[in-house]
């Protein structure tokens, strides 16, 4: 039997008016209250203003998610938050193009919260309604996303549920249950699960951000995430946000289908990826891959290291390697288990490890702002995934270091990469100290 908080029931919004319009306001009043902010203010929270650049304090937010905000220590608007915000927070349907690192996730966890508080429950509520969900394609991102939820979430009475496959479903399952939950961020499979045991009910969904929508169909998600949005209410009942770091046809069709008059706002790869990163491609024979890596990592000035790999099989014997070699370092790729994953993730996080090795799905979810050196082991066959391996360093105004080792077979990867970053990449030898001795 469901829980029940409360003597009503919430009501499904009113049809809007027009197509063209934002969606429609919900009723107001409040299911429990916030308490006022006792001893801050926005005036203590100083940012002059800057030509050419939006503040946070220029979008008319919340004086709880301002806090939250300045204890982040969020100044100015990232390019693709100062053009999509003034859209979202104003009710209506956006698609982003960019990549990870480029603040899309707090463009739209804004949105969420500032929606979720300017139009709080009157009436009381079943629990396993959410009122916002966020679908993105795998687990590392998810609990990435819901960190970042509950930090800008934290001065606010807004409850957050994580839902990832590889995790005891029961243990989830209570957090939902134990509480009413406003806004859920899971992946498409274990949400499906929960909504189709009737664990979780989605027609009360006021806001929809599917996250990742290219790397969805890469991994074959979009059939379940379909499933999904058939349970959540109709397009002009929900306000429907959706990212994607390319927009091919078939990203676009999705758009049609799940959005109403969206705003589209495109941030161009190139300017995150060579603005804030030093690239360098180093000319190597496929004997010379582990040593020039092993030598590169027991420099002084890498702090810290994500190592791609291609393949698991590649990932797992360059992880080994590493120990044996006495480097400190951890493992992300679809064999890990998902509790596992989560412990390196931290760790590397804390710095009790130097060096992650990852595959290109595993590696989707990290977001730390110390990354100095990215390598890749290996060139990846998409030109996409590269970006997103070289996002990982260069992060929140740092600059970073990427290192490609190329080798012969490689050399047709090259021009469609440099089409994509709209620059020559400049291929050279390694230096001779940073090769074996033969």
């Amino acid at each position: 039997m469901r829980k029940f908080f409360g003597l009503g029931k919430k009501k499904v919004e009113a049809p809007v008016q027009a197509a063209v319009a934002p969606k429609a306001s919900r009723a107001g009043g409040r299911r429990r209250q916030v308490h006022p902010q006792k001893g801050w203010d926005v005036s203590s929270f100083e940012v002059a203003p800057r030509e050419g650049e939006t503040r946070f304090h220029d979008l008319g937010l919340r004086v709880e998610l301002m806090r939250a905000i300045a204890d982040l220590g969020f100044q100015y608007c990232s390019p693709i938050q100062a053009q999509i915000l003034p859209y979202t927070l104003d009710g209506f349907d956006a698609i982003g193009k960019a990549q990870t690192g480029t603040g899309k996730t707090a463009a739209f966890l804004i949105t969420v919260i500032t929606d979720l508080l300017n139009n709080p429950i009157e009436e009381s509520r079943y629990v396993g309604e959410p009122r916002a969900l966020i679908i993105a394609p795998t687990r590392e991102l998810v609990v990435q996303i819901g960190e970042d939820a509950r930090n800008l979430c934290k001065y606010t009475d807004l409850q957050t549920a994580v839902l990832i496959g590889g995790v005891d479903y029961n243990r989830q399952l209570k957090k939902v249950e134990d509480k009413v939950v406003d806004i859920v961020i899971a992946t498409p499979g274990r949400l499906l699960d929960f909504s189709r045991r009737g664990d979780l009910h989605l027609n009360l969904v006021e806001v929809m951000v599917i996250d990742e929508a290219d790397r969805m169909l890469d991994m074959g998600f979009i059939p379940q995430v379909k499933q999904v949005i058939s349970r959540t209410p109709p397009k002009n009942k929900r306000q429907t946000l959706l990212f994607s770091a390319t927009f091919n046809q078939d990203v676009l069709n999705l758009c049609e289908q799940w959005t109403i008059n969206p705003t589209m706002v495109e941030i161009e790869p190139e300017r995150v990826a060579t603005e804030s990163v030093d690239q360098k491609v180093y000319l190597v024979s496929a004997n010379e891959k582990f040593p020039l890596l092993r030598n590169l990592l027991r420099q002084g000035n890498v702090d810290s290291a994500i190592v791609f790999a291609n393949r698991r099989d590649t990932t797992r014997r360059i992880f080994e390697k590493l120990k044996r070699s006495g480097i400190s370092c951890g493992m992300l790729s679809g064999e890990v288990t998902q509790a596992l994953r989560s412990r390196t993730l931290e760790d590397f996080k804390k710095g009790s490890i130097s060096v992650l090795v990852a595959t290109d799905v595993a590696g989707r979810g990290i977001h730390v702002d110390n990354v100095s050196h990215v390598i890749n082991y290996d060139l990846p066959e998409d030109p996409e995934d590269y970006v997103h391996r070289i996002g990982r360093t260069g992060r929140a105004g740092k600059t970073g270091t990427s290192i490609t080792f190329a080798g012969e077979m490689d050399s047709f990867l090259l021009p469609d990469l440099e089409a994509l970053l709209g620059n020559k990449l400049s291929c050279e030898h390694p230096p001779a100290e940073l090769l074996p001795v033969h």
